[in-house]
């Protein structure tokens, strides 16, 4: 799983989580700041001629939701959508199945060009506003299970209004269950079928392009905003599958962090030793661009940082997973490999 400034929003996990999102922010401090001491080396020496070297962006094609269908019929009481979650993942799918027309209002993250004008009922944190939805008039809302702030589903429930609340998880080995369950709710299990397909097939192409054997590089996502809140991903960030589905290893994992999120010294970044760095585009910005990344003392002394290898892709598309994910895929493998 992009125009104007985007709203923070880290992965869930995001995908966003990417693919989580920066409401992120308040969940990823929730995760901790947690360092290991570790013993420093030499830096290995750069094997993986594989590898583009120097900085590169990861783009879509095209920044828009492209519809599997434009002829798609909402079921009962799903003339009237509004979905919303911290990875914008729910508002692309229920575009992606061809029900745009149908949705009344969005999240922060849910930026795409066919969306943007649509008015925003989450606050900054990506907390849902029971009255700025309600005044949009939905039929239906769909959440995730980590909606905030409590009471708010209840009191969207209170004034009738049917809410359907979908797992938060954002992965690829949960991105078909995901779209089925937002099509089921909206009563278009059909289109939903069809987009299951198309998202597959894409995902299937776009591990196609990788190289094979790709080399195995370790390759780490870091969470950037500002240069005193950097965050290596780990296991069960979603960045984790997504390097896996890119034919490499996830560096936190690899340096035996255990949280999904963790900040990180420059001892923890000699030991995980990542070729390659993913950054959002927004993190990036944040410390001043490439060469502020570059700077960063958890980035200069690794193979990464030597190389100048840091892929950066825009925080709404990198770990959204959902209907993009083939084509987040292909884009971040064309900018990784030579």
């Amino acid at each position: 799983m992009s125009h104007s400034p985007r709203p923070a929003t880290p992965p869930s996990g995001l995908r966003t989580a990417l693919v989580g999102t920066i409401a992120l922010i308040s969940a990823i401090m929730l995760v901790g700041c947690t360092t290991v001491p570790i013993d420093t080396g030499d830096v290995p020496a750069d094997d993986t001629a594989a590898l583009r070297s120097g900085p590169r962006t990861a783009t879509l094609a095209t920044p828009d939701i492209v519809p599997v269908a434009t002829d798609v019929r909402p079921g009962p009481d799903a003339d009237r959508i509004i979905a919303l979650d911290r990875n914008g993942t729910l508002g692309s799918t229920v575009f992606a199945l061809g029900l745009g027309d149908h949705v009344v209002a969005r999240d922060r993250s849910t930026t795409f060009p066919s969306a943007e004008p649509l008015p925003v009922v989450t606050e900054s944190g990506h907390a849902i506003n029971p009255e700025r939805v309600l005044a949009q008039n939905p039929t239906v809302v769909l959440v995730t299970d980590e909606a905030t702030p409590p009471g708010a589903v209840d009191q969207l429930r209170a004034a009738r209004i049917r809410v359907a609340v979908m797992p938060s998880e954002r992965s690829i080995a949960s991105n078909d269950q995901l779209i089925r369950t937002v099509a089921d709710a909206l009563g278009v299990p059909d289109a939903g079928e069809k987009l299951v397909r198309r998202t597959d097939r894409q995902i299937a192409e776009a591990k196609s392009h990788i190289p094979d054997p790709s080399g195995d590089p370790t390759i780490g996502f870091l969470y950037i905003r500002g240069e005193h809140l950097v965050l290596l991903a780990g296991p069960d960030s979603g960045a984790d599958d997504l390097i896996s589905a890119l034919g490499g290893r996830d560096a936190g994992t690899a340096a035996g962090l255990d949280a999904a999120f963790t900040q990180v010294s420059a001892e923890t970044m000699i030991k995980a030793a990542p070729d390659v760095l993913l950054v959002m585009t927004q993190g990036a910005e944040s410390v001043g661009g490439i060469d502020g990344v570059l700077a960063l003392p958890v980035v200069a002394l690794t193979p990464a940082g030597r190389n100048r290898r840091i892929v950066t892709m825009d925080e709404t598309q990198i770990l959204m997973f959902g209907p993009d994910t083939g084509l987040v895929l292909d884009a971040l493998a064309k900018s990784i490999y030579a």
